[in-house]
C-alpha cells in the first residue's frame, strides 16, 4: 500500500482544483506519459491525501526516460489555450491558488498561442505587480513591448512534432521541485517506467516549450539529458533555445508578484531581450 503525503490547503477549491489536475496529467500515462503522484483520497473538503514518493539523485537513465514521457504528456493535448483540467471547480473567476493563476474559459479562448501568453502570463501579472508598486510605468512599458509583439505573432513558434497544432497539455509548474526521482527499490506501481513522477501541478493548455523552460530556470539534474531525449522523441521546433528566456517570463512574474526581490530584475533583464 502506497505511504501518504497529507497535504492542507487553506481554501477547498485549491484541493479540488489540484486532484482534478494531477487527475488529468495522468490520463496521458497510458499513452507514455510521465507518472503523476496519486491521489489516495479527499476526506475532507481541504484535505487531500498523496502518494508518497521518495526522492533521490535522478541516474541518466531515469533523465532519459523523463524527457520521452513528458513529451507524450504534452501530446495529450487541451481543449484551448490556456485551458483549465476538467473539473475545475470555479468556472466564474476561473483564478486558483495564492498566485491566482489565471486560466480562460472556452468562450474567451484567444485564437493563438501568442494571444494567450501576452494577456494572461505577461499583462496579467504585470498590472497585478504595478498596482503593489513593484515595477513603475517605464518598466510595465518593457512588457507591453514584448505583449504586443506576441500578439503580432512575431514569436510564434510550431509546438514539438507529437503535440501537432494545438495546445499541449502543460503540467504548469514544472521547476524541478515538483520533479521527483523514486529511489532504486521504492515501489511506485511495481516500476517506474517514465523515470520521474511530477507533483504540485498547475495543468493548462499551452505551448510545451513553457514547460521545458520552466525546467531550466531552477536547476533540474541532468537537465540536457531530459531536453536531448524529449527533443528526439518529439523533434523541437528550430530556435527552441532562443525562445526559453521569453517562455521564462511567466514564472519570473510570478515571482515577482509573490516575492519580489532579485526577481524583479531577472524578469526586466529577459523581457528587454523580446521587448
Amino acid at each position: 500500500m502506497a505511504e501518504t503525503y497529507v497535504k492542507t490547503f487553506t481554501d477547498p477549491d485549491e484541493a479540488t482544483a489540484e486532484a482534478a489536475g494531477l487527475e488529468w496529467l495522468a490520463e496521458a500515462e497510458d499513452a507514455g506519459g510521465t507518472r503523476i503522484a496519486r491521489v489516495l483520497a479527499h476526506p475532507e473538503p481541504r484535505v487531500l491525501h498523496l502518494e508518497q514518493i521518495s526522492d533521490g539523485a535522478p541516474t541518466s537513465d531515469q533523465a532519459e526516460r523523463f524527457g520521452r514521457s513528458l513529451a507524450h504528456t504534452h501530446a495529450a493535448g487541451a481543449p484551448h489555450w490556456g485551458a483549465p483540467s476538467p473539473g475545475f471547480p470555479q468556472p466564474g473567476s476561473l483564478r486558483m491558488g495564492r498566485s491566482r493563476t489565471a486560466f480562460v474559459s472556452a468562450a474567451e479562448a484567444p485564437d493563438t498561442w501568442g494571444e494567450f501568453f501576452a494577456e494572461y502570463r505577461i499583462r496579467d501579472y504585470v498590472h497585478r505587480i504595478v498596482d503593489q508598486g513593484g515595477f513603475d510605468g517605464s518598466e510595465a512599458a518593457v512588457f507591453e513591448r514584448v505583449a504586443e509583439r506576441l500578439e503580432d505573432g512575431e514569436f510564434g513558434s510550431p509546438q514539438p512534432a507529437l503535440v501537432g497544432d494545438g495546445p499541449a497539455r502543460l503540467h504548469g509548474d514544472l521547476w524541478a521541485g515538483n520533479v521527483l526521482w523514486p529511489t532504486p527499490g521504492q515501489p511506485v506501481d511495481g516500476t517506474t517506467p517514465t523515470g520521474a513522477v511530477l507533483i504540485d501541478a498547475n495543468p493548462h493548455g499551452g505551448h510545451a516549450e513553457t514547460d521545458l523552460a520552466l525546467l531550466g530556470l531552477f536547476g533540474l539534474p541532468r537537465l540536457e539529458t531530459v531536453l536531448a531525449a524529449y527533443d528526439e522523441e518529439s523533434r523541437l521546433a528550430d530556435g527552441w533555445q532562443d525562445r526559453f528566456e521569453l517562455h521564462q517570463l511567466a514564472p519570473l512574474l510570478l515571482h515577482v508578484f509573490l516575492f519580489g526581490g532579485s526577481y524583479r530584475q531577472a524578469a526586466l533583464r529577459a523581457a528587454r531581450r523580446y521587448a
